[in-house]
């Protein structure tokens, strides 16, 4: 199994989890669960109202991840005029985003990025030098005068 598809499998994994599937038999029911989830968010508007959430990703993959985890759920994220592309704006509830979206979001998150770091680490060090550890850091020199 390549690198790619253990990330893939990791990432579903974790997909699982937040759905409440934890087998491979219920992962296949997974997509009716992320529909229970969307049907959740659409009857709690009452009771927990939507929010205007700001979200500041800097990382562009992160940014990625979340965008599409918010499309996931069927919630639509935007930035207004002039807001910066780190910026990610969406209208969703407190509890939908404390007890799911940003955990699982952090989760997902974790993995890509470690994945992302270990293949440019070994792109770095195969193909342009084998040493890409840190620069050594010394003392500056004291200037007299």
């Amino acid at each position: 199994m390549s690198e790619f598809s253990k990330l893939i499998e990791k990432l579903k994994l974790i997909e699982a989890l937040y759905s409440g599937a934890t087998t491979p038999g219920e992962r296949s029911a997974a997509e009716n669960a992320r529909q229970r989830i969307r049907k959740k968010i659409e009857q709690h508007k009452e009771m927990d109202p939507p929010l205007e959430y700001k979200f500041s990703l800097q990382n562009m993959w992160s940014r990625k991840l979340f965008v599409a985890l918010l499309r996931r759920y069927n919630v639509k994220p935007y930035r207004y005029y002039r807001q910066r592309h780190t910026t990610v704006m969406a209208n969703v509830s407190k509890t939908f985003v404390d007890k799911t979206l940003w955990p699982q979001f952090l989760e997902l998150d974790k993995e890509l990025t470690a994945h992302i770091n270990d293949t440019a680490e070994k792109i770095i060090n195969e193909a342009v030098f084998g040493d890409s550890s840190e620069a050594e850091e010394i003392r500056a020199i004291a200037h007299e005068g």
